[in-house]
């Protein structure tokens, strides 16, 4: 059993981690964004940025000041059990979240929608979000944190089969060119697709393509891997850089999550993370281990497996039926 004395202790460690240290995955990727970059606006933000993100780790202090809207993904293996259970977990995780907006500190950037009220610490209602996933075997617990900006930086349409890859295509450059041209979002950034699923599952497999996949990742369809490279490509031919200044990147990554739909639709999402990927994530096992990396590992086979019963030899093989 996993001690929740642990996970509310790890989950604080976690919020810290993630507002300060910027993954090495997208570090890395806007390193050779700058690399290439001939812009000079683009050029400038990304240098200052790069150098933000140095003076964030020496001086362990938010590397931006925005810092988002916090929550948290948890992933589970089957065998996992938590003291107190998972309404406790869940405890713990707001506890961590309102003592990391202090301590940290973070932005208290939760409201009321309505009444604009607070409480100064980005939790109330529905407020972290969790969301949850299981893999088939295992006795851990995964807790990821993600702050990502929340105003903009998302859109959806309902597409058609007939649409194809072509109507694909330009809502996805519809969508780079409203979020750059109006300020949107902060860019260069990672840029997650949802293709398929009921309105909601399509947001939702946007949103995790963008925030739970890292940079260097491919989707294990061919086809679809294949359509991550060719849409990073196609984002940075459309003249915009960082922050919307002119220049050629502004996608460090494009990845596509799929889900079955309605056979009579196609639905589709487009979702940017920001300029400052902010994710964290740990690994807790019954005996006090705690293993910190900054890869979720969300998408797992079983997480993507399309049939009835699971069956863990058997890979899928991405052919069409």
């Amino acid at each position: 059993m996993i001690p929740l004395s642990l996970i509310q202790s790890t989950a604080e460690t976690l919020m810290d981690k993630a507002a300060i240290d910027i993954p090495e995955d997208y570090l890395n990727g806007l390193q050779k964004a700058a690399e290439t970059e001939d812009g000079d606006l683009s050029s400038f933000v990304l240098k200052a940025m790069l150098e933000n993100y140095e003076a964030a780790k020496e001086d362990r202090r938010a590397m931006c000041g925005d810092t988002g809207v916090p929550r948290w993904f948890v992933k589970m293996g089957n065998d996992a059990s938590v003291e107190g259970g998972m309404c406790a977990l869940e405890t713990a995780l707001r506890r961590a979240t309102a003592s990391a907006t202090n301590g940290v500190p973070l932005r208290p950037n939760r409201v009321h929608p309505l009444w604009r009220t607070d409480h100064d610490n980005n939790v109330g209602i529905n407020a972290p979000e969790i969301e949850y996933a299981f893999e088939p075997e295992g006795e851990w617990i995964d807790l990821i944190t993600v702050h990502k900006g929340g105003l903009f930086g998302t859109d959806y349409r309902m597409l058609f089969p007939s649409d194809g890859i072509q109507g694909i295509k330009r809502f996805y450059l519809d969508s780079l060119m409203a979020f750059g041209k109006r300020g949107l979002t902060c860019q260069p950034a990672i840029i997650g697709i949802g293709l398929g699923g009921s309105k909601d599952i399509c947001m939702t497999l946007g949103k995790r393509a963008s925030v739970l996949r890292t940079v260097g990742s491919r989707n294990p369809d061919p086809r679809i891997a294949e359509m991550e490279e060719e849409f990073k490509e196609l984002g940075n031919s459309i003249g915009m850089g960082a922050m919307g200044f002119v220049g050629k990147n502004m996608v460090v990554q494009c990845n596509i999550e799929v889900g079955y739909c309605h056979t009579g639709g196609m639905p589709m999402s487009v979702h940017a993370f920001c300029l400052s990927s902010r994710r964290a994530v740990a690994r807790l096992w019954p005996d006090g281990r705690v293993e910190y990396r900054t890869d979720p590992d969300w998408f797992t086979p079983y997480m993507r497996r399309e049939t009835v019963e699971w069956d863990s030899v058997k890979e899928p093989s991405h052919e069409p039926a």
